[in-house]
């Protein structure tokens, strides 16, 4: 019965083991598709899939005429230059605005992922992004700005350190640096192994 029962536990945890990423996946996509499809109600309420729809065309469509013609990039820089002159709202809209173009926009800051010296005896090193080559203006001199993601979270901390206590990632690019970072180091590593078993064989 214990053998039985060992076995039933095992193969219940490896059912896990493969469902789960599958299920977190799946009700991601589907928060993020209702939340969308629920933006203009009474659409949503007559035919489920069309908010959705629109909404992402939208968004496509002002992403598109922001960066491709003139008279959409006015109205937009004109707009965003009136919420952050806003009072009470600048803080927010230009927090949100300055995080979001880190991650997606044309000035991307978490490009450059670099391993960051914590510790020297024991000797710790942690993945970051380098955000700042140089923090003069702030009178800190040969130091850096350097962004440390929190494992499982989408939260981190910024550190300054010499210079001389972080170097270039190898073998990874920043999103790779990423997953590596915020996996706890279990992903990320995938394309290199994969690259390092082949010259091995």
């Amino acid at each position: 019965m214990r053998r039985i029962a060992g076995f039933v536990f095992r193969s219940f945890l490896q059912g896990l083991v493969i469902l789960g990423p599958i299920g977190v996946t799946a009700y991601a996509i589907y928060f993020v598709f209702t939340s969308l499809d629920r933006l203009i109600p009474y659409v949503s309420e007559w035919a489920p899939g069309v908010g959705f729809v629109i909404v992402v065309a939208f968004i496509t469509l002002v992403g598109y005429a922001g960066t491709r013609f003139f008279f959409g990039r006015w109205i937009v820089e004109g707009f965003s230059y009136l919420l952050e002159h806003t009072p009470g709202i600048k803080h927010i809209y230009s927090s949100v605005k300055d995080v979001m173009d880190s991650f997606v926009g044309d000035k991307k800051k978490f490009n450059s992922p670099v391993w960051v010296r914590t510790s020297e005896q024991p000797e710790i090193w942690r993945i970051g992004f380098l955000t700042r080559q140089e923090l003069d203006e702030l009178g800190m001199t040969g130091k850096v700005a350097v962004y440390l993601p929190h494992s499982y979270a989408i939260s981190g901390w910024v550190i300054v350190v010499d210079s001389s206590t972080i170097r270039p990632v190898e073998g990874m690019n920043a999103a790779e640096a990423m997953k590596f970072a915020v996996s706890g180091g279990i992903a990320g590593l995938h394309a290199h192994e994969h690259h390092h078993e082949e010259a091995k064989g």
